[in-house]
């Protein structure tokens, strides 16, 4: 086979592997070891641990069951504009969290635009805070990631099917029983378990919309035990919990996901001729409106009232901005030094170890980690000197997961495409990668730079355990700025960051298609 004969080094890829486990284990035994595991757990320790696993639940529920018939009404119907809002369906992964949150503040909280509308019906206001914002918060994040994850399954139905569903005059309810329901089983589940496991690992939700007794996750816990007590043996406790929480929940949710096989067909358009009655094009055409103004409203806050709050931003934000950026920079080159490596280690040796090693920061918390460093740097030097490196790096490693299934794909096509004609002219090493590798992956590489730094850029994890009043990025900036109750500045701050991540996304995915061979 040509992944068999491509000359492309091994050395490489075990390096940057290791580099991956050793960085994550010391965290691990650093943390572990400080971890006062005889002390038991404080009844507050127990309320984070239930709160964290009921509202991963319910924002898993609510997100699935929201995102079916979101999902379906766009399987049903083609308008104008649906490619634009299948696109936009994206946004939400890449949108920096805290900039999310004051769009939903905007929308959802005390002064906000529906509390408004409901004083002026003489209707009682909404709050935010607590369970129910953190579980609002977490749909909005995740209702379009489900969405594009089932109405990718809907996609993959055969067209035959519906054809035939057709001739037989099914009725929408006998075509939903015989052809979606079958499919809906098998891939909820897994997607519910994906969208759980994320959302026990949130941290900047929990930060600004929780917070209270009643409403602590684990790593906001974490946080508490870190900044306010320095409580390091409690907070490496409780990043041990969290990593038996997170890896349990990521075990269960591979084990459930199933590899969707639902039988040939011709590749056809998916024309749907079930629903074709005035009320069911009335119906999806609500729940169609109804998804994109929840999405799309707390943005349409960022921008218009950050234009307000540009004009009193103070000179500290450009400051955090500027560290903003060498922080996405930084983690975008890390990056790149680790996934290019390892994706050529699993391309060509079929190294599905590697894949799992990369794997790793997905179940290892962002907080977890940043404790594990700060106990091992703090006897030698101030941790907080080393705060933008530590949080590029630990963005990184957090971005690499999803890096290296982007580039996978591309980089095996292109050995099974070029190896044995590589081996053959003798192309090793670095030639490799620069005349037969690289222009081919150029377009993934644009795109998990763009993702990684975009969530880099956007993040509030790491920086809040290390930071102090000298250094702090963008993200952080503005979070101080909520908590001084300076919305207008914390507005324009936010408009600044949506830029920022956006345009890093652009410019990278851009660049990366820029005179590439797609």
């Amino acid at each position: 086979m040509a992944w068999r004969v491509v000359p492309v080094s091994t050395r490489s890829g075990v390096g940057a592997a290791a580099l991956v486990v050793a960085l994550i284990l010391a965290a691990l035994l650093a943390v572990m070891s400080r971890a006062e595991l005889g002390a038991g757990f404080l009844p507050s320790d127990w309320a984070a641990i239930r709160f964290t696993v009921w509202q991963a639940f319910l924002s898993a529920v609510f997100s699935v069951v929201l995102a079916i018939p979101v999902a379906r009404a766009l399987a049903r119907r083609r308008f104008f504009g649906r490619a634009v809002l299948v696109t936009l369906l994206g946004a939400p992964f890449i949108l920096p969290v805290i900039v999310a949150v004051l769009g939903l503040l905007t929308v959802f909280g005390r002064g906000g635009w529906l509390n408004v509308l409901f004083e002026y019906v003489g209707l009682p206001p909404v709050s935010i805070y607590g369970l129910h914002g953190v579980v609002l918060a977490h749909v909005f994040f995740n209702l379009p990631l489900a969405t594009r994850l089932i109405l990718q399954g809907w996609q993959s139905l055969p067209a035959e099917r519906f054809r035939l569903a057709a001739q037989l005059r099914l009725t929408p309810w006998a075509v939903f029983r015989a052809l979606e329901w079958p499919l809906l089983k098998q891939v909820v589940p897994g997607v519910a378990a994906l969208i759980f496991v994320i959302c026990l690992t949130s941290f900047a939700v929990a930060l600004t919309l929780g917070g209270g007794p009643r409403a602590t996750t684990v790593e906001l816990a974490i946080y508490q035990a870190f900044r306010f007590d320095f409580d390091l043996g409690r907070a490496a406790l409780l990043s041990v919990t969290q990593l038996v929480l997170a890896g349990a929940a990521a075990v269960l949710a591979l084990s459930i996901i199933p590899a969707i096989s639902l039988g040939g067909g011709q590749d056809g358009p998916l024309r749907r001729w079930d629903a074709r009655g005035g009320g069911q094009r009335l119906g999806d055409a609500v729940v169609i409106a109804l998804a994109a103004m929840f999405l799309l409203l707390p943005l349409l806050a960022v921008v218009l009232r950050g234009l307000a709050g540009l004009f009193v931003v103070p000179a500290s934000v450009w400051v955090a901005a500027a560290m903003s950026l060498y922080v996405a920079v930084v983690s975008v080159i890390v990056l790149l030094a680790l996934a290019l490596p390892m994706a050529g280690w699993i391309a060509t040796r079929r190294a599905g170890g590697v894949e799992a090693i990369g794997l790793l920061g997905l179940s290892a918390s962002p907080l977890m980690i940043g404790t594990g460093w700060f106990i091992l740097i703090n006897p030698v030097m101030n941790p907080a000197s080393l705060a933008l490196p530590v949080t590029a790096l630990v963005n990184a490693l957090m971005a690499l997961p999803f890096a290296v299934r982007i580039l996978v794909p591309r980089l095996r096509d292109t050995v099974q495409d070029y190896g044995r004609l590589s081996a053959t002219l003798g192309l090793r090493g670095w030639p490799l990668w620069r005349w037969v590798i690289l222009p081919r992956l150029a377009p993934h590489i644009g795109f998990a730079a763009g993702l990684t730094g975009a969530l880099s850029v956007g993040d509030l994890g790491v920086i809040a355990l290390f930071a102090d009043q000298e250094r702090a990025t963008l993200p952080l900036q503005m979070y101080r700025l909520m908590g001084a109750y300076r919305m207008e500045a914390a507005a324009g701050a936010a408009l600044i960051l949506l830029v920022m991540a956006l345009g890093i996304f652009w410019l990278c995915d851009r660049g990366g298609r820029w005179h590439a061979e797609a």
